[in-house]
């Protein structure tokens, strides 16, 4: 339980009844919606993510309980689009962090700058890279914000979030016209497509990779014919296994292939190493010698490739 103030059960019931409150809110937005895009049930939705979002904090900090929902939050999701359907100028907004890692990797980057650039370093006090914020701003201004972004690790910086937002306009802005607050009139409500990056994502991917090693291992466990099986079994749970019917309504060339897994010291008749040198894109000329020293799984993997031909 959080070493905060904690809430009195009053607050916890009130900030309840508030998500009661919302949730018959936006139901009734939706139901009087007038399109894909109410900015009504986009209103509404955020009243009840925050309302649930304040209720969750509140339970956990008095009662050390969580709910079962999982708020998106703000920077999840971007209001409808309201911009022209056809925009005729368009804007860039791109942001970027980076945590200076290495400062003196840095610092030594803007002397190589300075240098080249013919200072003659006599005080060092004067040099514009001798501090970090000159140094950054030597930096930034000699190198373009693409190239600091793949040649980050040189410059003593690991790469934080960064996300990229195109946002419409309805006619091209006058030279100058926004430079003292460039980022002032960055409206949500006009971005056309954005791109985000951020470790986040990272690490959910990581977290799917985690999984598969799982079930390798657990194929690992087994023996060639079970393993086999669970190959099969894996394949028509996912739909990936791709055979027609018979007349019998049996699948054509699994029966086979199986069989010849589950006993794999049946007598070789041949035909593997004709459908592994046909495979192999090879002439034949190697015989059966192919399939014979392969694992059972690939022949099993090689046989139903040649079935789904």
């Amino acid at each position: 339980m959080s070493d905060a103030a904690q809430p009195t059960a009053a607050e916890v019931r009130a900030a309840a009844e508030a998500v009661k409150t919302a949730l018959d809110r936006h139901l009734a937005a939706v139901e009087r919606r007038s399109g894909e895009d109410d900015p009504a049930v986009y209103e509404a939705f955020n009243e009840l993510a925050a309302a649930a979002e304040t209720y969750d904090e509140l339970l956990y900090d008095g009662y050390d309980e969580v709910t079962p929902f999982e708020i998106p939050g703000a920077e999840d999701s971007l209001p409808p689009y309201q911009g022209p359907a056809e925009p005729t100028a368009l804007s860039v907004l791109i942001r970027r962090d980076y945590a200076v890692v290495e400062p003196q990797r840095l610092l030594a980057q803007a002397a190589r700058v300075e240098a080249a650039e013919g200072d003659d370093g006599d005080a060092d006090a004067d040099r514009q890279g001798g501090t970090l914020p000159g140094a950054i701003g030597l930096l930034f201004g000699e190198f373009e914000p693409d190239e600091i972004a793949s040649r980050h690790k040189e410059f003593g910086l690991e790469e934080g979030d960064s996300t990229l937002w195109v946002t419409a306009l309805d006619e091209p802005a006058e030279a100058g016209e926004w430079l003292e607050s460039p980022f002032e009139q960055a409206d949500p409500q006009r971005v056309v497509c954005r791109f985000d990056v951020s470790a986040v994502f990272d690490e959910e991917a990581d977290s799917d990779l985690d999984d598969l090693d799982d079930d390798a291992d657990d194929l690992d466990d087994l023996d060639d014919a079970d393993r086999a099986d669970a190959v099969l079994d894996a394949e028509i749970d996912d739909g990936d296994l791709d055979y027609d019917l018979d007349e019998t309504g049996s699948l054509n060339g699994v029966d086979d292939v199986v069989d010849e897994v589950d006993d794999p010291d049946a007598p070789d008749d041949g035909d593997d190493a004709d459908d592994a040198d046909d495979t192999d894109g090879g002439d034949g000329g190697d015989g059966g010698d192919d399939v014979d020293g392969m694992e059972d799984v690939e022949v099993f993997e090689r046989r139903k490739r040649d079935a789904s031909a």
